[in-house]
């Protein structure tokens, strides 16, 4: 059976990762989390001052980018792969709230995306890989055979979000989540660097009424479709 490349677009919090896992899982190919990879430059320049609420010393991020190196390791035992951070596993500490708030500016920074499409091109070069992101049907994957825009609208996706940390025990309300998302919206559509958008080959899934199994079934239908090319 051949092999495609499926890339992954939308907005946050609609479960472009989700999905994208599980259709990796599914078909046996590889999954490429580039949020991951954006979220750990944050946390490095959260780390080393680069970025808080009161301060974004660009040129010190960009001096900086060298001496970032990250990875995605998976062990059998592990359900997915994690990111590691110059050689620190900072899956967990990646998915807080506060690195929610800065992630969208950091991925605002011209040098930052090339190095980090530069590395997710590398990825994608064998095919069998599911990519989720911002820019991967129109940037780092145009030529991909399958690509998918999420949406949903932003109070679901609030309530999704809040439910996910929550669970994991962080203190957080629903509008303070909901005015996180609405901001990442405006950075994310507006930026000049690869902004995001639906490229004119993607198919779009609006999952506001839809569970999880509904929208894997519905992405899994695509991919076989299209490895079979009847799309």
């Amino acid at each position: 059976m051949k092999k495609i490349t499926i890339a992954i677009d939308g907005y946050s919090s609609t479960g472009k990762s989700t999905v994208a896992k599980q259709l990796a899982d599914h078909l046996g190919y590889v999954y490429v989390d580039s949020g991951a990879m954006y979220r750990a430059v944050t946390l490095y320049a959260m780390q080393h001052g680069i970025i808080s609420k009161d301060k974004f010393d660009i040129p010190e991020l960009k001096e900086a980018l060298p001496s970032i190196q990250l990875k995605f390791k998976k062990e059998p035992h592990w359900e997915k792969a994690r990111i590691y951070l110059n050689g620190n596993d900072v899956e967990d500490e990646i998915r807080n709230l506060e690195v929610s708030k800065f992630v969208s500016p950091i991925a605002t920074i011209h040098e930052v995306r090339v190095k980090l499409v530069a590395q997710q091109q590398q990825f994608g070069l064998e095919k069998g890989v599911v990519m989720d992101g911002r820019d991967i049907g129109t940037v780092v994957f145009p030529e991909a055979e399958l690509k998918i825009f999420m949406n949903a609208s932003s109070v679901e996706r609030a309530q999704r979000r809040l439910k996910e940390l929550l669970d994991r025990g962080d203190s957080v309300t629903f509008n303070e989540i909901l005015k996180n998302i609405e901001e990442r919206d405006f950075i994310d559509t507006t930026r000049e660097d690869s902004p995001l958008r639906k490229a004119d080959d993607a198919i779009e899934i609006d999952n506001s009424e839809m569970n999880l199994e509904d929208q894997f079934h519905v992405a899994l239908q695509l991919a076989k479709d299209r490895i079979a090319g009847r799309i």
